[in-house]
């Protein structure tokens, strides 16, 4: 994949392209501010960015807030937010388009080189994946909501592991259930966030995001 990596922390940053690197994948730029990520993404056009969340000036969400205006210039640019810090408000805003081709990691979390790649070949297929942190903070923002409310404790166990993009038998098998029981969990979900069914909507991502705007 040709990827853009934008990262202010050069050790970080120089050991994520020696990574890449060794594993086939093209840097097409390496950058350390936000107004460089914009202008490395609209000149190369990248497969995937990969954008740390906190980035000079201030250091507070300049990263975050350059994925999402570059989100909203065209939805098919792929980004993979990776840093230390859950921005609940911001990370509803960059999936508020429903586009897929979304990802938020956190650093710390990531124990095994081969989940940090697979979740960028995942992102950069069109695919959303969360870490399960940050899943429990977005779902915790809308605890009390009239959504959460029409929900049971296992679908809501059944959604969290659907946000971190785990299939029905990846479910099934963490939560020791049968194929046919998380079938019919999803479904239920579905009906109780009134999501009809669509051939152009990914339904599993949708469901996310009605936590989400609620």
């Amino acid at each position: 994949m040709r990827i853009v990596l934008a990262e202010d922390s050069a050790v970080l940053r120089a050991g994520l392209v020696e990574l890449l690197t060794l594993r086939g994948h093209e840097v097409v730029a390496e950058v350390k501010d936000a107004d460089a990520l914009r202008r490395a993404v609209l000149g190369h056009r990248p497969d995937v960015s990969i954008v740390d969340i906190r980035m000079p000036p201030s250091f507070t969400d300049e990263g975050l807030r350059a994925a999402v205006d570059l989100r909203r210039q065209d939805r098919s640019r792929a980004v993979l937010l990776f840093s230390q810090y859950v921005e609940t408000s911001y990370a509803a805003e960059l999936l508020a388009d429903r586009a897929g081709g979304v990802g938020y990691l956190l650093k710390d979390r990531v124990a095994d080189v081969s989940d940090f790649l697979d979740a960028l070949r995942r992102v950069a297929a069109g695919e959303t994946v969360l870490d399960p942190e940050v899943v429990s903070q977005l779902f915790g923002a809308t605890r009390k909501t009239a959504v959460l409310d029409r929900l049971t404790e296992r679908e809501r166990e059944v959604l969290a592991l659907m946000a971190e993009g785990r299939s029905n038998g990846a479910i099934a098998a963490k939560l020791y259930l049968s194929g046919g029981s998380v079938e019919k969990y999803v479904t239920r979900l579905f009906d109780k966030l009134g999501l009809p069914r669509s051939e152009e909507d990914n339904r599993r991502v949708l469901a996310v995001l009605r936590y989400l705007e609620s």
